[in-house]
């Protein structure tokens, strides 16, 4: 008969320690300016032609019908990326500035900025619902050059022309994309042509790429233009 071994124990395994699995946090509640956000980080990745609502809604960790309750199509999120990234902070002072010119520039150049780091901005832009905030940035920049003197009759002739030279320059830069190389091909054999055109060849207008010094002249030679001018004394006779 066998006898049990005194203080005996039963052996058992120790219990292993099961890894702590982390909860993964839950996308945030869809909204407009989510949407928004998703939308600009797609078209910065991919382009106008990438952005699809099954691509979007892959993005946001939702299903595509979950974004018919906030937008009604994808016309709707190109609008809304579009007026996302054209929103204006205004210059960095608090107060109202006394220099219209100032103001004027700082609200352009924020302008142009915002559509080269968002290249496809500019082919939305002239063909898309105007949104709140290019509205309030059209505003601001009329109730400025009204504030500057230009007379109501002209201020649609101002704001129209600043607004085609900001398109005009930011489509030009984001667009013209050669090397240096390929600029001083071009620039060679524009030289080899020179009686043919002397004065942009004299000028090496195809290896300026001071973009930014152009922009700002540029935009100085039509404020120039939209100043008021001194009312000449009229002569008595």
């Amino acid at each position: 008969m066998a006898v049990k071994r005194s203080g005996s124990r039963s052996r058992r395994s120790p219990a292993r320690l099961q890894p702590v699995q982390e909860r993964r946090s839950d996308p945030p509640p869809l909204s407009k300016e989510y949407i928004a956000a998703a939308a600009v980080e797609l078209l910065d990745a991919e382009g106008i032609g990438g952005l699809s609502m099954r691509r979007l809604a892959d993005r946001l960790g939702s299903g595509v019908m979950s974004l018919y309750w906030h937008v009604h199509n994808k016309e709707d999120v190109f609008d809304l990326a579009l007026d996302s990234v054209l929103e204006y902070r205004g210059p960095p002072h608090a107060a109202e500035s006394r220099d219209w010119r100032e103001d004027v520039v700082h609200m352009l150049e924020d302008w142009r900025a915002s559509m080269l780091r968002h290249p496809w901005s500019a082919s939305l832009l002239p063909r898309r619902a105007l949104g709140p905030n290019i509205l309030a940035r059209l505003e601001l920049l009329g109730s400025t050059l009204s504030r500057a003197g230009v007379a109501d009759t002209d201020l649609n002739v101002a704001i129209w022309s600043l607004w085609n030279y900001v398109m005009g320059a930011t489509v030009t830069r984001a667009s013209f994309g050669l090397s240096d190389e390929d600029r001083a091909a071009a620039q060679q054999r524009l030289a080899s042509l020179g009686a043919r055109y002397p004065t942009i060849g004299r000028s090496r207008l195809l290896l300026d790429d001071d973009w930014d010094g152009a922009f700002r002249k540029g935009l100085d030679f039509l404020l120039d233009g939209l100043a008021p001018q001194p009312l000449t004394p009229r002569r008595r006779g």
